[in-house]
């Protein structure tokens, strides 16, 4: 990895925000930095990499979105003030822990659409490109293409002010933590893409939500999106096989499991508990709590995991609580009523392409005998997966009901 590349990884999210917050102008500092990277591709090969390559980077991009904004008196006063550094100061940083995080509440602005805050997020701070940002959230590329560049131009159109009081944060804290959830995700699935790019954004949003968790000791929330994300980060090492495979939870091997993340999981949940306002990322890492402590203990609770879900569903009642909440009642009562509850769900051309909607369905309808049917929808689900291990372990349940 040449180091202009391994800038763009390490450093990408943490510039921008500065540049963004500075100048106040997002879509302009995002060009601003696209040009200093360009920059940066064709000169330091050839005059060699400098010292502070982060450094080199904020300059080049602060001189840039100077010439494009040269009418903007305010703006270059403001810019060709702030520091000559990597913008990592703590003068910069001001209230909030890291500038990363400043923007992140930026962009939960109420002027801005509840719909592309998380999007927005996503692609400013944490630098998904859109097609995965549209991928994670089950919108056409193209829609959220459109849909991120109008929410700039509102902030740059409107003034929408790049400043936001603590006294306003914990209004906006719920969309920031669905970003960083996100984020997570995106990493957490892409393992068949770049390994190493994936756990680089896993570790930015567990970053995040320690920052976040710190700028709110007394919100219980950020506490339970840390403890959700350290509850799966533990299984990292055990949920693929050698092969690159995919091991659900319940055929993992709780040897490869992370001992210490665990504990730390299990001791932020509590610390969110005695917080006293439950939610649904509490709920979350309720869950795979849940299940951890059922495989290390043998003991399985499943009606405690069906009534965590039917909370979760009331407070967040998104499709894949929905769906995982349909498998958890089959395992209580039965799967003719799981599948029933995979009926009723709502919005049925979004459940169409939803790849864990088909694969709960097949294993219902497997169980109920109907294996034709059991079939076509795992042939369903594998077509809807892009990630190889995924399709490959589907593959094989979908060729076990041709054997019964």
């Amino acid at each position: 990895m040449d180091a202009a590349e391994l800038a763009a990884r390490t450093s990408y999210g943490r510039l921008l925000s500065v540049l963004a917050v500075r100048s106040g102008d997002l879509a302009g500092a995002e060009d601003a930095l696209a040009d200093a990277f360009l920059a940066a591709v064709k000169q330091w090969p050839r005059d060699g990499v400098p010292r502070n390559p982060d450094a080199w980077l904020m300059t080049a991009a602060r001189r840039r979105l100077i010439d494009a904004t040269r009418r903007r008196t305010h703006a270059e006063n403001y810019l060709l003030s702030a520091d000559e550094g990597d913008g990592t100061s703590s003068e910069a940083q001001g209230d909030f822990p890291d500038e990363r995080l400043r923007l992140l509440f930026l962009c939960a602005h109420p002027a801005i659409d509840p719909a592309v805050r998380t999007a927005l997020m996503l692609q400013s701070v944490l630098g998904l490109d859109a097609a995965r940002i549209a991928a994670c959230l089950r919108v056409a590329p193209k829609t959220m293409g459109q849909r991120l560049w109008r929410a700039k131009l509102k902030i740059r159109d409107a003034c929408i002010p790049f400043a936001v009081s603590l006294e306003h944060v914990a209004e906006r804290v719920f969309s920031v933590l669905e970003a960083i959830y996100a984020a997570y995700g995106s990493g957490w699935e892409d393992l068949a893409g770049d390994a190493a790019a994936s756990r680089d954004l896993t570790e930015e949003a567990i970053w995040l939500a320690r920052l976040t968790t710190r700028l709110l000791p007394d919100e219980p929330e950020p506490r339970g999106l840390l403890a959700a994300m350290l509850y799966a980060e533990a299984r990292a090492r055990a949920r693929r096989a050698s092969d690159g495979s995919y091991i659900p939870l319940s055929e993992q091997i709780p040897s490869l499991w992370d001992r210490q993340q665990l504990a730390e999981a299990e001791a932020t949940l509590s610390e969110a508990a005695r917080l006293g306002r439950m939610g649904p990322f509490q709920l979350e890492a309720a869950i795979q709590s849940a299940h951890i402590n059922a495989r290390l203990t043998g003991r399985n609770d499943d009606q405690a995991v069906a009534l965590l879900y039917e909370g979760l569903v009331q407070v967040a009642p998104t499709l894949g609580a929905q769906v995982a909440r349909a498998v958890a009642r089959s395992k209580t009562d039965g799967a003719a009523l799981g599948l029933a509850f995979l009926d009723a769900i709502e919005s049925p051309a979004v459940r169409e392409t939803y790849q864990p909607y088909w694969s709960a369905r097949a294993h219902l309808l497997e169980q109920l005998g109907r294996l034709e049917e059991a079939r076509g929808a795992y042939e369903r689900a594998v077509g809807l997966s892009e990630d190889a291990g995924i399709r490959r372990f589907l593959l094989e349940k979908s060729q076990r009901t041709r054997l019964r």
